[in-house]
């Protein structure tokens, strides 16, 4: 099975000149916890999540609606293609410590995926549990 099989493709994303307050409530309406960057066309600049607007935006005593995104934002994320395989998906999550990529195709954003994407299709929920399992342990180290 291929990323593509397994991506979400109705994503949100927003500009590295928008402001973190906007970028915030964009993660609260959809109910979300990462939005791809994206520039011109599309083309993936960066990832914010909200444990970056938390640690790098308000813990820093920043104000969201003059910070950009840009300044807390993770510049060149790891990407995925569309036709990569998605288990190999799950072991990248997992060597990397993170639970969701973005997936781009020639640097446009396409779609995003997810360890809970992996974990709904029976035949990778052991890949999911897995690579959950290895960032939970990290994160205990």
């Amino acid at each position: 099975m291929l990323v593509k099989d397994v991506m979400s493709t109705n994503i949100a994303a927003v500009s590295p000149e928008d402001s973190v307050a906007v970028a915030s409530r964009l993660l609260s309406r959809r109910n979300i916890g990462v939005l791809p960057v994206a520039g011109p066309g599309g083309q993936l600049k960066g990832i914010l999540t909200d444990r970056d607007i938390v640690l790098r935006c308000v813990a820093a005593s920043f104000d969201p609606a003059l910070t950009k995104v840009r300044q807390i934002m993770t510049s060149n994320p790891v990407s995925l293609s569309p036709d990569d395989d998605a288990a190999a998906a799950g072991a990248l999550m997992a060597k990397r410590q993170i639970r969701r990529l973005p997936v781009t195709e020639q640097g446009r954003i396409v779609g995003m995926v997810s360890l809970g994407d992996l974990a709904a299709r029976p035949d990778y929920s052991t890949e999911a549990a897995e690579a959950l399992a290895d960032i939970c342990l990290n994160l205990r180290r």
